[in-house]
Parts: C-alpha cells; sequence; structure tokens
C-alpha cells in the first residue's frame, strides 16, 4: 500500500473536523489551546491545517502564522480568513527566523511525522526564551494501534474494558478511518516524546488528559459506556524554553 497523503484526503478533514462541526475542537481543543497560549502574542501554529485554531488564536488579538505542507488547506485556511497569515511549509524545517515566536502549537501533527527530533528542534529554535510549546496528540498510550473497547460476551454478564495496543513497539500504521480515507500513523510510547522534549531543551511544566467532551460522547452512542468516558483521547503537554541567565559574578 503507498502512503497516503494530506492532499488526498484534506477535504475529509475539512468536512468532518472543522468549521465547528467537530465537537472535540470545539469542546475541548480549541479552548485548551486558548488557556494555555494566554496572553502570548506572537504564535506560530505548525501543521495548521485549515486554520481553526490560528483563527481562534487571533480573535484573541494574537498575531499568528500558521504553517501547512499541504497546499489545499492552507488554500481553505486563506478563503475563512480570520486573521492569520500562512505559509506552506513541514514541521521540521519551518522558513521563520530564531527566536520570533513566544508561543508554538502543534496539534495532531507529530503522530504523522517522522523527523521528531528534527520538528522539536524547530520547535526550540524559534521559540524566544521563555516562550512556550502546546503539544497536543492522541493519547501515545490510550489511543494505541489497535486500542478501543472491547465487550467480552464470553462472560457472564458481558465485560466491558479497554483493550491497548501493543504499546512498547514503535510502529508505523496506515488506517482507514473512513472508506477509502487511510492516514498514515507514527506511533511512540510517551517516553520517545517526553524525552525528546527534554533532550530538545524545554521544561515540562504542565501535562492535560481530559475525559472525552460532552459533544463527543453524545455523537456516537457506543461511546456512552462508562469505560470509554474516563479514557482520554486526547493528550495536552505544555512545556517551555528556558529564560537566558544572566552570568553573575
Amino acid at each position: 500500500m503507498s502512503e497516503p497523503h494530506w492532499d488526498d484526503h484534506a477535504d475529509w478533514w475539512q468536512r468532518e473536523f472543522t468549521d465547528g462541526v467537530d465537537p472535540e475542537y470545539v469542546e475541548q481543543i480549541i479552548p485548551l489551546a486558548l488557556e494555555y497560549l494566554g496572553d502570548r502574542r506572537d504564535v506560530l501554529d505548525v501543521g495548521a491545517g485549515e486554520g481553526q485554531i490560528a483563527r481562534a488564536a487571533a480573535t484573541e488579538g494574537a498575531r499568528v502564522v500558521g504553517l501547512d505542507p499541504t497546499a489545499s488547506q492552507l488554500e481553505l485556511a486563506i478563503e475563512r480568513g480570520g486573521g492569520p497569515a500562512y505559509v506552506q511549509a513541514g514541521s521540521d524545517g519551518l522558513p521563520v527566523a530564531d527566536q520570533s515566536f513566544d508561543a508554538v502549537v502543534v496539534c495532531l501533527v507529530f503522530e504523522h511525522v517522522d523527523a521528531l527530533e528534527a520538528s522539536l528542534a524547530e520547535v526550540v529554535r524559534v521559540l524566544r526564551p521563555g516562550g512556550r510549546f502546546l503539544f497536543f496528540l492522541n493519547h501515545p498510550l490510550l489511543q494505541t494501534p489497535e486500542s478501543g473497547m472491547i465487550i467480552d460476551h464470553m462472560v457472564e454478564p458481558p465485560e466491558t474494558y479497554w483493550r491497548i495496543g501493543p504499546y512498547l513497539r514503535e510502529a508505523v500504521t496506515v488506517e482507514e478511518v473512513q472508506k477509502n480515507v487511510r492516514v498514515r500513523f507514527v506511533h511512540r510510547p510517551l517516553g520517545r516524546y517526553l524525552n525528546g522534549l527534554l533532550e530538545a531543551g524545554l521544561q515540562l511544566v504542565r501535562m492535560e488528559e481530559p475525559a472525552p467532551p460532552p459533544g463527543f460522547i453524545a455523537k456516537a452512542g457506543e461511546y456512552e459506556h462508562d469505560v470509554v468516558q474516563t479514557t482520554p483521547r486526547l493528550l495536552l503537554l505544555v512545556a517551555e524554553k528556558p529564560e537566558l541567565r544572566s552570568d553573575r559574578s
């Protein structure tokens, strides 16, 4: 099977996850992004897609640049407007100056990227000292490939539980997320991401594992079970680039 490209299914992403359609973005991801961006005013959104996080940050008064490698995503982002500027680029070669942003957002991007260390190094390069990195991921443990809700009818009464796939094994998979829509995922254990942040020179200041939001639960009846409602789909790591220390004699 050939590797799928975002250009092949950008319309699926735009239709299913943007413009207020997806409750996980509306009720959870965008509010968390705005909360942890705070009053930071120069924001880089890496893997911005059609720009929904970038637009939300711009609405709060930030100066935002959105980067994405997919031309059709950027075309729609520019059409939808809202204030951000957009540039076509990948995450491992950001076309912006050193220390030019006080916040970088990467949302549901690095689990599709091979060049993790190079991409993290680029985040650090473009952040100012004291700058903040908001790193959203599909939860690397609980959303591992082959994970999901299981109803075991071999016991009485039937038992419902959340199955974890092969967590420690790093792997690339191509999943059919919808008919004729195949998405490439790079699974890494959580420790790979945490150690990557530390080795890049960032300091972890906060971790969030929110429960699926009510709108998501309401849209899909199979997710009404308590096992799913208490199993996070999203992980947010908030890290900061250390302030420069002045030498004192």
